[in-house]
């Protein structure tokens, strides 16, 4: 896929400082054997934060570009969150619907996704990029992958 002058494509970019950040939430929490605040979202271990630069924010989604090295699955989850870690906690209404989730099993060679929710999801974020500049995100990896094993990117016609 050749991408025209006017596309823009951007790779998802792990924010590990915020992804440990939310760790040693769940571990002072578990420390101090403390039950989390109702509906607020704990990193599991599979889950790290991610976030997407906006450069334009005029944007209408063209596609995503998702390359797992070894079967097993990825699932995009954006947040509504402006993040101030240091103030607030994330809370489960802040995860925005639907999620992008794509997999690769073994022997297959394409990665394949829920293309409809994908669509959807893509389409909500050039929305959300006109009033942001940068977006966050939860990936969650299983069934054998991790973040080693993947390279993300979504397009955009700017």
């Amino acid at each position: 896929m050749s991408l025209e002058p006017s596309d823009l494509e951007l790779f998802f970019t792990e924010d590990a400082q915020l992804t440990n950040f939310m760790r040693l939430r769940a571990q002072a929490l578990q420390h101090k054997n403390v039950k989390p605040q109702e509906g607020e979202k704990l990193l599991r271990t599979n889950e790290y934060i991610y976030l997407l630069d906006f450069t334009k924010q005029r944007l209408k989604f063209l596609w995503w570009k998702v390359h797992l090295k070894t079967p097993g699955k990825v699932i995009i989850t954006g947040t509504s969150q402006h993040w101030t870690p240091d103030l607030t906690n994330l809370m489960n209404r802040q995860l925005l619907e639907p999620c992008a989730i794509f997999w690769k099993k073994a022997g297959q060679k394409e990665v394949d996704c829920n293309e409809a929710d994908a669509q959807e999801f893509g389409e909500r974020i050039s929305e959300l990029a006109k009033i942001r500049k940068v977006m966050y995100f939860i990936l969650t990896f299983a069934d054998g992958t991790d973040p080693s094993n993947v390279e993300c990117s979504i397009g955009f016609k700017a």
